[in-house]
């Protein structure tokens, strides 16, 4: 292991600033104490310039090379947490009840404050690194918004990188997908307008619960039969609200989703066939069914040289048996697919202890990561403005 000698002598200020947003953990574009904490660190570790509150609660930091260099390199974080009930119960767990790091985000922030650390005593590198702090990356559309903020019209950067924790069980293993490496996502709301009646007389009503069954097994259909085989999708039912009392038909029932897919004709399609399958179901049962299908995520493509690039950086710090540049893609989705479609660069995964999935309110991370996950981030921005 190589990791650098800056972050390595700051690993335990590291742990602690990953434990304080471990206990502290915001909701996305609710990151206020987040974004403070980041911007206090930036100020004391004398980087040139910190830009605050774009897309709210977004940060950015610019680092200034000591040598001449027209280029610059993006190196991105994310800061937001999600609505879980931390079930850990270790001493600096959650004292946000209802809200936890369960998905490692606060070990994403951490890891590039110590990259910025490392780039701003150093500046061992021509041209430019700039610092993206991300809220709200969870679904709520941080990235779109920090883009719609003019995030690269502010600050150009000529590629851009970002980082995930893995409960691989695996410590210090770093993997990357070249090409499409993450699904991009689709999120659906779906309401049946039927027409209660009392539930020993059912024949008075058009029963939405029967309707909305219906559709959640209709929909499955789709991928089986409309979708070719060698086109990865996957469409999941995740809600369906109805009713609240024993003997009452309900007037309405409502149905919530999700959509992955790695090819965007792919999502068109699921699209087209799920509003006929409302629309015949509408006209067969002689009720009202509304659909929402919004795209949430864009798929990540990691660029092949870049990812390469990346690679080798990382190879830097963990050694060349520990990377695998041939991962497979997952259905997973990440909105710095949205940075990706605008900037070129690449987007890999790191191992930690622990095999406790992302997303459960058991999740740990282990803190060891923090200064092999920084060294990396720093590596890969000294590489590419090397020239």
């Amino acid at each position: 292991m190589n990791i650098m000698p800056i972050i390595a002598d700051s690993t335990d200020e590291l742990t602690s600033i990953f434990k304080d947003l471990h206990a502290h953990p915001e909701i996305g574009f609710q990151e206020h104490r987040t974004s403070e904490k980041v911007a206090e660190k930036l100020r004391e570790y004398g980087v040139d310039e910190i830009h605050t509150e774009i897309a709210g609660t977004g940060v950015v930091g610019i680092i200034k090379g000591k040598r001449e260099g027209a280029r610059r390199v993006g190196l991105r974080a994310d800061m937001d947490a999600l609505p879980i009930d931390e079930l850990t119960n270790l001493p600096y767990a959650s004292k946000n009840p209802g809200v936890m790091h369960a998905c490692g985000h606060d070990s994403h922030t951490t890891m590039l404050l110590g990259a910025a650390k490392h780039l701003a005593a150093t500046r061992d590198f021509a041209g430019t690194a700039v610092l993206i702090f991300q809220p709200a990356e969870e679904g709520l559309g941080g990235a779109r918004g920090m883009l719609a903020d003019g995030l690269f019209d502010r600050f150009p950067c000529d590629e851009v990188y970002g980082m995930h924790n893995s409960p691989s069980g695996e410590p210090n293993k770093v993997g990357i997908c070249k090409g499409a490496a993450m699904a991009g996502a689709s999120f659906f709301d779906i309401t049946v307008q039927g027409k209660g009646s009392h539930a020993a007389m059912p024949q008075q009503s058009r029963d939405p619960l029967v309707i909305a069954s219906q559709l959640v097994g209709n929909f499955q259909t789709i991928v089986a039969r409309n979708v070719a085989p060698l086109d990865t999708c996957v469409l999941s039912v995740t809600q369906l609200h109805s009713g609240s009392a024993y003997n009452v038909v309900p007037d309405t029932a409502t149905l919530a989703g999700t959509i992955r897919y790695f090819k965007d004709e792919v999502c068109e399609l699921v699209h087209a066939r799920m509003r006929e399958i409302c629309e015949g179901f509408a006209k067969a049962y002689g009720v009202e069914i509304t659909i929402d299908l919004r795209n949430i995520f864009d798929v990540l493509m990691n660029d092949a040289d870049l990812s390469d690039a990346y690679m080798e950086a990382a190879a830097d710090i963990v050694g060349a048996e520990n990377i695998s540049n041939t991962d497979e893609p997952a259905t997973g989705s990440e909105d710095f697919a949205d940075m990706l479609k605008v900037v070129p660069g690449a987007y890999c995964r790191i191992g930690h202890s622990g095999t406790i999935g992302l997303h459960n309110p058991g999740f740990f991370l282990d803190p060891a990561l923090l200064p092999v996950g920084a060294s990396i981030m720093a590596r890969i921005a000294e590489r590419r403005l090397s020239a």
